[in-house]
């Protein structure tokens, strides 16, 4: 499953090989359409220019990769904001209410815990740890060993992922509208490597704003427009009500049905914590912020920013619902995917009217680009900072910057070469996509078994990391393999699915409805469990597997935990407890004294030594691990930063 379909609830793209040719239609595009689409091309490449020439003589890492810590609330909330909101989700969210109604608006309950959450514990915590990579956090916590493995796991997840995102959402425009494929592919990887390897993360957010006002603006013209052909959008709640299209509540707990209230608001709860609580792209937003207040502030705005986002998305679907209960389709245009249905829908209401169809294209452009030049920042920040800077800390602010630089463009020729490996790939791509979706999960639990449990060690990390990863990719590669080997002309009960047809490839991010048929049972049954649920699920083993381990080898008696990378759910649980029997747990030297909340900011670790913020440096040595110890006699030497 795929970083948008998994996070915003849209089930995994499938290439699939089809029979009917696409349906002719009557709406091309036109000059005016193709320079829409060049002038958001131009106008971000022209963003990047700016920065990179307002940032020349700026030659530090900071300044790169993490904007010098100098954004404000808003340009770091929308760029958090179309991070994740790809082409892949401005297709697959509407054609998800077209298809099965407007059970999925739920996911919108999960916004508010997916989001409080990552305010008040991961962004405090990893701001005030002074990072750049989510994956230091690990070192701090953990060990170097643990932050390796993370490092590793999260260039696997962006690597693979890269190409299909790209792809995918081209392959989908050509078969409807006859945009070059691998003209429109080139454009976007071209561009965005060009913004992101020359402007850094400021050109990064500051196109990410750009293009989120372009997505909204797409989608807005085909609400607008749509609704007007079918009589306003009263009448468009009226029909779709009277075709029980309109969801009600349900409150089935039953984990394996696709779409619940529970399965939404909960399960949902669980991606959107490895999505803004501990996905690098989005870590590095936080950081950028010039304090910690603004940085938790930009979590707060994405809240009604998500909800409009997900609101427009519904609305597009209930329209496109009622046009086409007006203007019924031909059998042959009945068989294609929900994500080209939307594009026939959006040039069937907007083909009339030269250039908006162009500003809906664009806006899947937007999308493409966001999500790509995230990665590439991203992928350029963890391996500089968890993979060269280590090895090499002798490396100058200068010529770390000049890496980083073309790192960012050596993922962009990454990037290029996996869009054409996704070419060839075939019904592998579900795969390749659903990898994604497997990664968040146990990701999530690795830094949940850090941060609120203190007697959790390196040893349980990183057997619970694998343990995860092996649940994960158990269910989601079994559930890959049933769909595979049961009838294409019954999809299975989580949804994803193959279409069997004959001649062409397209591409489907189609939530396809629940079979009637008698349910699994066995491993058939535990293979589809809601897809909402696989985080969660993937979470929680690396969090049980990762405190036994733990247990067993002794927790942290031997070396207590910096007391600054733990959230003290737990030692407050335990308060009450009489000293006797808080000695023989095996968490010893957490003290809540020194503790996160602090307004000390600890130093960086570096080659044994410990580098402030500011131009002081504090030279001691390091214990064992590269950990800053508490209480009970070891070292943790602080020193004063203003937020």
């Amino acid at each position: 499953m795929g970083i948008k379909e998994f996070y915003s609830g849209v089930s995994p793209s499938t290439i699939v090989p089809s029979t009917a040719t696409p349906p002719t239609r009557l709406s091309h595009f036109t000059i005016a359409d193709y320079a829409v689409c060049v002038l958001l091309l131009v106008l971000s490449l022209a963003i990047g220019l700016f920065y990179a020439r307002q940032g020349r003589g700026q030659n530090t890492v900071r300044h790169f990769l993490l904007a010098n810590r100098s954004m404000g609330f808003l340009p770091v909330a929308l760029s958090l904001l179309a991070t994740f909101q790809s082409a892949v989700a401005l297709l697959g969210v509407p054609g998800e209410i077209y298809r099965s109604g407007t059970e999925y608006w739920f996911l919108g309950c999960s916004y508010f815990l997916g989001l409080l959450v990552p305010a008040h514990i991961f962004i405090p915590i990893f701001y005030r740890l002074n990072i750049s990579s989510a994956y230091e956090y690990l070192e701090l916590r953990f060990s170097k060993a643990v932050r390796l493995c993370g490092t590793l796991t999260f260039i696997f997840q962006m690597v693979i992922y890269m190409g299909v995102v790209l792809y995918a959402p081209a392959l989908a425009l050509n078969a409807v509208t006859g945009f070059h494929l691998w003209g429109s592919v080139l454009a976007l990887g071209i561009v965005c490597t060009i913004y992101t390897s020359l402007g850094g993360l400021k050109a990064v957010i500051w196109t990410d704003v750009f293009q989120t006002v372009v997505m909204l603006l797409g989608q807005l013209a085909v609400v607008i427009v749509g609704a007007a052909k079918v009589g306003g959008l009263g009448r468009v709640w009226d029909v779709a009500s009277q075709h029980d299209h309109i969801s009600g509540i349900d409150l089935n707990p039953d984990p394996f049905v696709r779409h619940t209230f529970w399965t939404l608001s909960f399960g949902g709860v669980f991606m959107m914590l490895s999505l803004y609580g501990v996905n690098q792209a989005q870590v590095q937003r936080y950081l950028s912020s010039r304090n910690e207040k603004t940085a938790i502030l930009s979590c707060y705005a994405v809240f009604p920013c998500q909800q409009v986002v997900l609101c427009i998305g519904c609305l597009i679907g209930l329209v496109m619902f009622v046009y086409y209960l007006d203007h019924p389709l031909a059998p042959e245009q009945a068989e294609v995917s929900s994500d080209q249905m939307v594009l026939y829908f959006v040039m069937d209401i907007l083909g009339e009217l030269p250039g908006l169809p162009g500003l809906f294209v664009a806006c899947l452009f937007s999308g493409s680009l966001s999500t790509i030049s995230s990665a590439f920042n991203s992928l350029a920040t963890v391996t500089i900072e968890d993979l060269i800077r280590p090895h090499f800390p002798e490396i100058s602010e200068k010529r770390a910057t000049l890496i980083s630089k073309v790192l960012g463009v050596a993922y962009g020729v990454v990037c290029l070469g996996m869009a054409y490996v996704s070419s060839l790939m075939g019904p592998v791509l579900q795969a390749a996509i659903s990898i994604f979706g497997m990664v968040g999960g146990p990701l999530l639990g690795l830094f949940c078994l850090g941060i609120f449990f203190p007697c959790a060690n390196s040893a349980g990390a990183v057997v619970g990391l694998l343990a995860g990863l092996i649940m994960a990719f158990w269910i989601g590669i079994g559930s890959m393999v049933s769909s595979m080997t049961s009838s294409t002309v019954l999809p299975p009960h989580n949804g994803t699915g193959f279409l069997s047809h004959r001649n062409t490839t397209v591409v489907t991010m189609t939530t396809l409805m629940p079979s009637a048929v008698s349910r699994p049972t066995g491993l058939q049954r535990f293979y589809n469990l809601s897809y909402l649920w696989y985080s969660a699920h993937n979470s929680t083993t690396v969090i049980v597997v990762g405190l036994l381990v733990s247990l067993l080898t002794g927790g942290t008696r031997r070396q207590p935990p910096n007391p600054r990378t733990i959230y003290p759910v737990l030692p407050r649980l335990f308060a009450f407890l009489p000293r006797s029997c808080w000695d023989c747990l095996p968490c010893q030297g957490y003290s809540e004294e020194v503790s996160y909340k602090t307004d000390k900011v600890p130093e960086k670790i570096s080659n044994g030594k410990l580098t402030g913020c500011g131009e002081e440096e504090v030279v001691v040595v390091v214990p064992e691990q590269g950990h800053i110890q508490g209480d009970h006699g070891h070292a943790f030497i602080l020193h004063e930063t203003s937020l």
